[in-house]
């Protein structure tokens, strides 16, 4: 059989683009709106997508001003989202740096059952010192310490997930006893960043575990991904710095003793559609033409942390940027824009344009046939085994990717044409049912 390509659609107010919402098609409100999420998650089911995305922050993004602005919580909307769909995954942000481990495992424990096993988690620690005024901090933690957090926040969930074997529940009437106490098993983890007792008040779901997905691609979060997760968001702009990517990832992942197969990588992908490659390149214009430039500006520079008014519209970026290793924020997204300018000469004017439809990810204008080329390349070519498909402006750009693209890559035998049987997430992705450490044979001998 064909090496099947994973799309997960990745979901974001009226679209990527910053400037999305200024369009006429646009709904400013779109944000809040249940029936335009439900709209958007039955439209990715209908092109056989594994999954759909939700990112999130515990803070308000950037100015008001710029785009709308805020979200509803995740959980909470895709379990809505879950009764509206049979299919399709539905992954969550949420944030290792400011949850507890059980509030937060019984969450995703609770939208994989209503879901009947389609939950996925997007572990992230939360860069920038907002979120951490958010939470009585003066600053954010540093980086390694957060991927510390992170990695004792996935150990105590996994140990809550697995509190319930799933024989657990007898449901005896006769004796008049519902479930068997000793398989329940209590954490009692001790640790670094915290102390949980208990077991999870939720039997254990139909995965067993979320599906763990992971986005950062510092090493710090490279070195994170291939202990744990099993699907990785990447940004990349280049096939070749993709094919290293990915070739980096899957032997850590080995190296670990985990089977390289069990970890999907999944770069970002912003497809500007069009009937003719002149039509999708005047649709990229017109949406690079409703960029204001002064939150670019403001975006930029805390990216690059730097003061107010030290770059320049027309000039490229300043010789002297801090270093990497001096970053405590996004290090990755960091070197990825830096390097893009610097590789391009790209004024900052010309870089917020490049910026405004991704946040870094590859943006690529062009016909049907081109997108789908473009994915298949990467795909084939050892730098992805799927993509983060990133509409640059919602409904129309899923529908355009779903309508145009998608026959294209079932034509050429990418992607299934159905589901077929009821599937958890876990199962589309190609990986197994974690086993309960409680029960597991090794544990057992």
């Amino acid at each position: 059989m064909t090496r099947q390509l994973h799309l997960n659609a990745f979901l974001m107010n009226t679209g990527h683009h910053e400037a999305s919402w200024r369009l006429p098609e646009s709904d400013p409100y779109a944000h809040v709106d249940l029936a335009h999420h439900v709209n958007l998650a039955r439209t990715a089911e209908r092109g056989t997508f594994d999954s759909l995305f939700l990112a999130d922050a515990p803070q308000l993004w950037g100015s008001v001003a710029q785009r709308p602005a805020g979200a509803l919580e995740p959980l909470t909307l895709l379990t809505a989202l879950a009764t509206a769909t049979e299919h399709i995954g539905l992954i969550a942000t949420a944030s290792t740096s400011y949850n507890s481990p059980y509030n937060l495992a019984r969450r995703f424990a609770s939208l994989d059952i209503i879901s009947g096993g389609r939950a996925g988690w997007n572990i992230v620690t939360t860069a920038g010192a907002e979120a951490a005024r958010n939470f009585g901090l003066d600053t954010e933690p540093a980086h390694a310490d957060r991927y510390a957090r992170a990695a004792e926040f996935l150990d105590v969930a996994s140990k809550l997930w697995d509190s319930w074997e799933d024989e657990a529940i007898t449901a005896d009437k006769a004796s008049g006893v519902w479930g068997d106490d000793a398989k329940i098993h209590p954490p009692r983890h001790r640790g670094t960043y915290f102390s949980v007792e208990g077991a999870l008040n939720v039997p254990r779901s139909p995965q067993g575990y979320p599906l763990l997905v992971q986005a950062g691609s510092s090493e710090d979060g490279k070195a994170f991904a291939a202990r744990y997760a099993e699907a990785v968001f990447t940004a990349q702009q280049t096939i070749e710095d993709a094919r290293a990517f990915y070739a980096d990832l899957k032997s850590r992942t080995a190296a670990t003793g985990r089977d390289p197969e069990h970890i999907k990588v999944l770069p970002g992908i912003v497809p500007v559609i069009g009937s003719t490659e002149a039509e999708a390149r005047a649709g990229e214009q017109l949406l690079e033409d409703h960029i204001v430039h002064t939150h670019g500006v403001a975006n930029l520079e805390r990216l690059l942390q730097l003061s107010p008014g030290a770059l320049e519209l027309d000039a490229e970026l300043p010789a002297d940027l801090p270093p990497e290793d001096a970053i405590e924020g996004a290090k990755s997204r960091y070197t990825l824009v830096v390097e893009l300018a610097r590789r391009e000469r790209l004024t900052v004017r010309q870089l917020i344009g490049r910026l405004g439809g991704g946040r870094g990810h590859l943006t690529f204008a062009g016909t049907p046939e081109q997108v789908a080329d473009a994915i298949e390349t990467w795909f084939t070519q050892g730098a992805a085994d799927g993509f983060n498909i990133m509409p640059p402006v919602l409904p129309s750009g899923l529908e355009a990717f779903v309508d145009h693209v998608v026959p294209i890559l079932r034509a050429r035998g990418l992607l299934r044409t159905e589901y077929g049987p009821r599937q958890t997430l876990r199962e589309r992705y190609g990986l197994p049912r974690p086993a309960n450490q409680h029960t597991a044979p090794a544990l057992l001998g």
